[in-house]
């Protein structure tokens, strides 16, 4: 069975230090950004937003199946952050640089706890 499963490349879950005032604002601009990306047509990570899925944060899918998720910690200063591709460790890497530097956008976002 587990050789029948599909390899995808993953990271850890990552939390950025953000403190417990911050958090959902944070993340509730985040979710703003990716809705306004999408509806305006602009590539993220390299290629058209395919999904956005907000319940709890955001998940962030483009076309190639690559994800990206941020949501606030219900029970630390940070917010989580994980990232996935069916693709490749590159395109990994690229939707983690991009979901990072939409975080960057925001004052208070701190180092990561665990970086892959």
């Amino acid at each position: 069975l587990y050789r029948d499963l599909p390899l995808t490349y993953g990271t850890p879950t990552m939390s950025p230090h953000c403190a417990d005032t911050e958090k959902y604002g944070v993340v509730d601009r985040v979710v703003a950004d990716f809705a306004a990306m999408r509806e305006k047509g602009e590539p993220f990570a390299g290629q058209g937003i395919a999904e956005l899925i907000t319940v709890n944060g955001v998940r962030v899918v483009v076309e190639d199946g690559t994800w990206g998720l941020v949501r606030a910690s219900s029970n630390k200063p940070e917010l989580v952050v994980v990232v996935e591709s069916p693709v490749s460790a590159e395109r990994r890497r690229d939707m983690f640089e991009a979901l990072d530097a939409v975080l960057r956008r925001n004052p208070g976002i701190g180092p990561y706890n665990q970086a892959f």
